[in-house]
C-alpha cells in the first residue's frame, strides 16, 4: 500500500521553472516591445526602424495575452513573488523577498513553486 496511483506522470521540477522562468524573462521583453509599437503607431511612424528579422507580431501578441492571463490566475502573494523574482528591472534574491513580503522562508518557497506550476499549467508547458 506504500505507492499511490497518479492520473500525472512525474515532472522533472528543474525543467519545469527553467521554461517557466525562460519564458517570464521572454514576456519581460515582448512587453516592452509591445509599448514600442504603440508609441510608434501613436506617432503614425508604419515603418520599423530596427532591422526585422521574423515577421511573428501575431505569436507575440499571443504570448503577451496568454502570460498575462496566467498571471493573472494566481493569487495576490503568488504574483508578487513572480514579479519580484523575475519580472522586475534588478533582480532580487529569495532572501530579500521573503522578507519584504513578510513570508516565512517555507512558506515563501511553497508559493513560488506554486505559482511556477500553476503558470505552467495555464501555458499549457504542463
Amino acid at each position: 500500500m506504500g505507492t499511490q496511483l497518479s492520473f500525472f506522470p512525474d515532472v522533472d521540477e528543474k525543467k519545469v521553472r527553467y521554461i517557466v522562468v525562460k519564458e517570464l524573462k521572454l514576456f519581460r521583453a515582448l512587453k516592452i516591445q509591445q509599448q514600442n509599437k504603440k508609441e510608434l503607431n501613436e506617432k503614425g511612424i508604419t515603418i520599423d526602424i530596427f532591422p526585422k528579422l521574423y515577421d511573428n507580431d501575431q505569436e507575440k501578441e499571443m504570448k503577451i495575452l496568454h502570460m498575462q492571463r496566467a498571471l493573472n490566475n494566481i493569487d495576490n502573494i503568488e504574483q508578487q513573488i513572480i514579479e519580484m523574482k523575475y519580472l522586475a528591472n534588478e533582480r532580487q534574491n529569495d532572501i530579500n523577498i521573503y522578507l519584504d513580503l513578510g513570508l516565512q522562508k517555507t512558506k515563501y518557497y511553497e508559493k513560488k513553486k506554486q505559482a511556477i506550476y500553476m503558470i505552467a499549467h495555464c501555458l499549457n508547458i504542463l
